[in-house]
């Protein structure tokens, strides 16, 4: 018997979207800058850089001409038994910019495929070590690190957008995240012990057979923006090492500035064993990962023996006009002082938004900053029902989800530009209180 039109007509299945009850889409025929052109005539400010990934806008003349020259040259080549130059500089560049000791780049083609990677680099070094029995990885309730299958069984499983896959992924290990090392002040020792628990209980019982442990540092984006202090990722780099199981950071939404420093580690002034950067490490141009490891863990895979290669190899992994575009979009980051402009946006963030935790209390449960990154958390989903629609009727392009409504935005936007951005999230709030 034939769908009802209203579940099949659409050819296009868009994420996360409950197909039957979808609203119209808004169709973008252009973008330039930090502006969505639409086609009814209308643009917006993209207030979350499509998904925290085009940090220097759109149309940026210099990004498209990365890509038209490497176009010139080679399109795509496999990395099975070749190599080109855009692989080999983008390797040796991000070596030079990531924390000390992170010498090695394996590509990938996807943020999700980046963290496999990592996941199936930590369980392997373990075997090739000697040690198969370190297969388990320690995560956090509320963590997200993408939609695959290794990645859902290291995203919270019960109350993760994939708690419906739990009976078909690996049983991995969780634990509760930081509550008390928050950024926005030292915590004390106490404080930091008090939340590293949790994880030094799970080592403590289970270390012979964990792996690694995972996390996304300073920044739980799609678990809800939790955010906490560097000074919880060095108490955790401790006690990874003290128990002898290596430290996975996912940078994935938090590298290339978003936290206000060029890696989230930075905070910390620490190096995790692997790392794992995507979204705007090709500035939103292309799919495009790498996941960095140390010299330690590489080393172990380096044998006689071919099995202890690490077996993995996306088609597209290294892809030339990805790295070209990657390697032409840090030079503007370097050139262009971009950190200078997060902190101001930080600033601006700060000064607009915070006010809402004791101006709107009786709508606002919480309100965080940290770098370039400013969210407001509501009591319950309800809470934003047409909040996206009010922000579009002023000009401003937001996706809130659950009960938080957040800005990620481009970081060449304008102050004003910004301004409105935020005060579309202020007078949704406010007018309701």
């Amino acid at each position: 018997m034939a769908m009802p039109r209203n579940m099949s007509h659409d050819p296009l299945w868009f994420p996360y979207t409950q197909m039957k009850t979808r609203g119209q889409y808004l169709k973008v025929v252009s973008a330039r800058g930090v502006y969505l052109h639409l086609e009814d005539g209308r643009r917006l400010i993209d207030g979350i850089a499509s998904w925290w990934s085009a940090i220097h806008g759109y149309a940026h003349p210099e990004l498209d001409e990365a890509i038209r020259e490497q176009l010139d040259r080679i399109a795509h080549v496999m990395l099975g038994g070749l190599v080109h130059q855009p692989a080999i500089d983008l390797a040796q560049k991000l070596v030079e910019i990531t924390p000390p000791g992170l010498n090695h780049v394996f590509f990938g083609d996807s943020g999700s495929v980046g963290v496999e990677i990592a996941l199936k680099m930590a369980i392997q070094y373990w075997a090739n070590c000697g040690r198969p029995e370190k297969h388990k990885i320690i995560a956090f309730r509320g963590a997200y690190h993408g939609d695959t299958s290794g990645c859902m069984a290291v995203c919270d499983p019960d109350e993760g957008m994939h708690k419906l896959f739990a009976a078909i992924l690996p049983r991995q290990l969780f634990a509760d995240g930081p509550t008390r090392c928050l950024p926005d002040r030292t915590p004390s020792a106490e404080e930091i012990e008090a939340d590293l628990a949790p994880v030094r209980r799970l080592l403590e019982d289970r270390r012979q057979e964990v792996a690694a442990v995972i996390i996304e540092p300073m920044l739980q984006a799609a678990g809800g923006f939790r955010m906490h202090h560097g000074d919880y990722l060095s108490g955790l780099r401790a006690l990874c090492d003290a128990h002898d199981v290596l430290l996975i950071f996912d940078e994935v939404a938090t590298g290339f500035g978003r936290t206000g420093r060029l890696f989230a580690a930075e905070h910390a002034g620490i190096t995790p064993d692997i790392m794992v950067l995507g979204k705007a490490l090709t500035a939103g141009y292309l799919g495009h990962s790498a996941t960095l490891t140390t010299t330690k863990v590489y080393e172990a895979f380096l044998s006689d023996d071919s099995s202890k290669a690490l077996m993995h190899g996306p088609t597209f992994m290294g892809n030339p006009l990805a790295c070209a575009v990657a390697l032409r979009s840090i030079e503007i980051f370097q050139r262009e002082n971009y950190l200078q402009r997060i902190a101001q946006i930080e600033s601006l963030l700060k000064e607009h938004l915070l006010p809402l935790r004791e101006a709107t209390k009786e709508k606002v449960r919480d309100v965080r900053v940290l770098g370039a990154c400013g969210v407001v958390e509501a009591y319950k989903p309800a809470d934003l029902a047409g909040v996206q629609q009010f922000g579009m009727d002023r000009g401003v392009w937001l996706r809130p989800f659950d009960r938080y409504v957040y800005t990620m935005p481009p970081y060449v936007l304008s102050d004003e530009e910004l301004l409105r951005v935020v005060g579309v999230m202020r007078e949704w709030f406010e007018r309701r209180g």
